[in-house]
């Protein structure tokens, strides 16, 4: 993945700024004590319980803190690890990968790329196409059902705030 740090828009148009002082206040503020361990902590949720295990609707699974789309449902599948699993990102410019070495492993954490929220690991056991696994906690998700608006928390307007039919683009690997 593309180092997104100073990069102002992803490819597929969504604002990749992070958010300000005041704006992170705000959102922090909304969140339960579970999601801020794991979204802000860097924690796990126990496996077999997340709120979008069992999701299979199409639509967006976007950062429970900031809104910004993070996987497509199409690309969601069972992996049997007891998480949310996902073959490849919304658009890979949504996502920021750090060496995470906690737990006496090597593994490869997935941050959101706009806010910087732990999201969960990738590994490269996935099915085909790709191979990898995007293993994600339900609680730093959000899910917007295919045909409603993407969440626009941070007011930044189009794409985000659209359907995500008509967001631009998507799957962007």
């Amino acid at each position: 993945m593309e180092d997104t740090s100073k990069k102002a828009r992803s490819r597929s148009g969504f604002e990749l700024l992070p958010p300000s002082p005041e704006q992170r206040k705000h959102l922090e503020a909304d969140l339960t004590r579970e999601e801020a361990d794991v979204l802000l902590r860097h924690g796990t949720e126990a496996p077999f319980c997340g709120l979008f295990l069992d999701e299979k609707r199409p639509g967006v699974f976007t950062c429970r803190l900031c809104g910004l789309p993070l996987f497509l449902g199409g690309e969601k599948f069972d992996s049997g690890t007891g998480w949310p699993s996902f073959t490849a990102p919304f658009d890979r410019d949504h996502l920021r990968e750090e060496r995470d070495t906690s737990y006496g492993m090597t593994r490869t954490e997935l941050l959101c790329a706009r806010c910087g929220s732990h999201q969960g690991h990738v590994f490269p056991d996935g099915p085909p196409p790709t191979g990898l696994r995007y293993c994600i906690n339900s609680v730093s998700l959000g899910f917007t059902p295919a045909g409603e608006p993407l969440p626009d928390k941070l007011g930044h307007g189009a794409p985000e705030g659209q359907s995500w039919r008509r967001a631009q683009g998507g799957n962007d690997r």
